[in-house]
């Protein structure tokens, strides 16, 4: 594909964009800013987002995703919990952390037990019924995409770092689906993924210094 079809795919795709995708991608845009925030309303702001792409990711056959925004939906329920727990001096219990060489490990597990799994139903869902699924894409995208939200409901740094992996593999995933608003929108939770993982390294180097 040459950059002038690109871009006339790109515009063409952006005048076929439903009224459903526009709300799905600004409330996640808004979602990942009050992440950044470390703003409790990321969570009903991110309900909003995931009920959404539920259904998009659906009509594209892109059933990996749709498991991982389903996931999302569950897993923002227990992340406002999370977040809104407060001690005996109604201070947040959850704060901004690092995750040890442990939880690191235990992350890369869950990661290649939630890749294998995924990987496999897509393939056997290519099969049968949904013939255009990408199986492997698909699979890292979702895979990516479950640790870091179980991740960030924990306030762990490294969200942000599997939050970018989960956007570089969505951006062409859905442009080759020809949902392009939505592949602008994983570019710009990109940017916002780097953004969050600065700002939140600083707010977590600042407890770090009053201790």
């Amino acid at each position: 594909m040459t950059v002038s079809q690109a871009i006339q795919e790109f515009i063409t795709g952006m005048k076929q964009t439903g009224w459903v995708e526009y709300i799905a991608v600004f409330s996640g845009i808004i979602s990942v800013w009050l992440s950044k925030k470390e703003n409790i309303l990321v969570y009903p702001v991110g309900l909003i987002n995931t009920i959404f792409y539920v259904y998009i990711s659906i009509q594209g056959n892109l059933f990996g995703e749709a498991t991982v925004n389903f996931y999302y939906t569950v897993m923002s329920v227990y992340g406002w919990y999370n977040w809104s727990r407060k001690d005996k001096q109604l201070q947040p219990v959850i704060h901004i952390s690092y995750s040890s060489a442990k939880e690191k490990l235990q992350q890369l597990m869950f990661f290649t037990g939630i890749y294998v799994i995924i990987f496999y139903l897509l393939t056997k869902a290519k099969t049968n019924f949904a013939a255009g699924a990408i199986p492997w894409a698909d699979a890292f995208a979702s895979a990516t995409a479950f640790t870091g939200m179980w991740l960030m409901t924990k306030k762990k740094m490294e969200s942000w770092i599997w939050y970018m992996l989960t956007n570089l593999a969505s951006i062409p995933l859905y442009f080759v689906k020809q949902y392009v608003f939505t592949s602008v929108y994983f570019v710009i939770l990109l940017l916002l993924a780097v953004a969050g993982w600065t700002e939140w390294k600083s707010k977590e180097s600042k407890v770090n210094r009053k201790r």
